[in-house]
């Protein structure tokens, strides 16, 4: 069967392409190997979709390239967003930083996005899988519901994590295939975990939320931190996670704006930590320090040191819990190889690549969303 564009992969980005190329007209197929569409879309956000960021720019993305996203973000933005959102008369909030949430379920949002791809006649084939691709003027597709023929192909697979709603390299290997470079890739927007000492040091202070700012570089951001049973996460954590590398040391700040008295009547350290921190992460953070003075009898200089180290505690993770946590994929189809105004192959006349499969992955807080949207919108005008 002819296409003039067949998207492989139906999530944000591969719906947002077909549902643009669809209302120009375009008679476009999306083949999504899960037994149904946007699965990723469905859990985001705790169930309620954070679907855009109203300060989505370049700057909240990483990349090898920082200009690459430019143009797409310029051209869809989050008030483009929004407004597709309020026609089709979902009701939504902004939660904090510019984030928008569903009022109510994830699914509304994807119920949107099938529904424009309906009004624009493009046709979803879910449970199809593709085998191979060939190319020979047009690109021919072997897939396990038949074969299909398309003037545009479109790669809109994803990333790695996810692996348990059907995430793949299936977009690396064609990128690969058709001689495109793909920048090394690693989990991020993921927990990090601890080294031995600090996980026999932290063991049984799981479940505790501390307002941080953590660091890394020039980089930091301050938000929540969750003591797991494995090392740390939370907002905070996972967004410094996309910069973190093996070897790298991440200061945290654990009393941000806060600092301690140069004076204390306290007799233990716990004790005067306990009026900041929770009662049992402060026993457990004190258990890893050498021997010091209690409070009452530390002199102004040994309390500033102490108060140096709680606003820079340097932290070297052992690793990160991997795909299976991690939100997104860092790395991915260079972007070199492509055009941003269009996202097609430089090198091969109508292969385009789209969303997370792409080296540009945002920060936690919809900002990957927008760049779906964004980057399937620049494709779907284009094709």
């Amino acid at each position: 069967m002819k296409y003039d564009a067949i998207i492989v992969g139906g999530g944000a980005a591969g719906l947002f392409c077909a549902l643009t190329a669809g209302r120009r007209g375009k008679r476009v197929a999306v083949l999504e190997h899960n037994e149904t569409a946007g699965q990723k879309i469905a859990i985001s956000g705790g169930g309620r979709c954070n679907f855009t960021n109203l300060g989505a720019s370049a700057d909240n993305f990483i990349s090898a390239n920082a200009d690459f996203c430019r143009s797409a973000l310029a051209r869809f933005s989050p008030r483009d967003f929004l407004a597709l959102v309020e026609k089709h008369g979902i009701a939504y909030h902004e939660k904090k930083l510019g984030q928008q949430f569903c009022n109510g379920r994830s699914g509304e949002i994807l119920g949107m996005l099938l529904a424009e791809c309906a009004e624009g006649g493009v046709e979803i084939q879910c449970g199809c899988r593709v085998e191979e691709v060939r190319h020979a003027g047009t690109f021919d597709l072997i897939t396990t519901r038949g074969n299909f023929s398309c003037d545009a192909l479109v790669i809109a697979t994803g990333g790695l994590s996810f692996a348990r709603l059907g995430a793949t390299d299936f977009g690396h290997r064609i990128a690969r295939q058709f001689g495109l470079h793909v920048t090394p890739m690693r989990p991020g927007l993921v927990p990090l975990t601890f080294g031995r000492e600090d996980l026999d040091a932290f063991r049984g202070v799981s479940g505790t939320a501390i307002p941080i700012r953590a660091k890394l570089g020039g980089t930091s951001f301050q938000e929540a931190m969750l003591v797991t049973h494995r090392g740390l996460s939370g907002p905070a954590i996972l967004q410094i996670s996309s910069y973190w590398k093996p070897g790298d040391t991440v200061s945290l700040d654990l009393l941000p704006g806060i600092l301690l008295p140069m004076k204390s009547p306290k007799t233990s350290l716990p004790s005067l930590l306990a009026e900041h921190l929770p009662r049992r992460f402060a026993e457990a953070w004190c258990s890893r320090l050498p021997q010091s003075k209690p409070p009452n009898q530390s002199s102004p200089a040994e309390l500033l040191a102490l108060d140096k180290l709680l606003h820079n505690w340097p932290v070297t993770f052992a690793g990160t819990e991997g795909y299976a946590k991690a939100e997104v994929t860092i790395g991915g189809v260079d972007t070199g190889a492509l055009s941003s105004k269009t996202m097609e192959a430089r090198s091969v006349r109508g292969l385009y690549f789209v969303g997370e499969v792409v080296d540009v992955t945002g920060w936690l807080g919809g900002y990957n969303f927008q760049w779906a949207w964004a980057s399937g919108h620049a494709v779907g005008s284009a094709i």
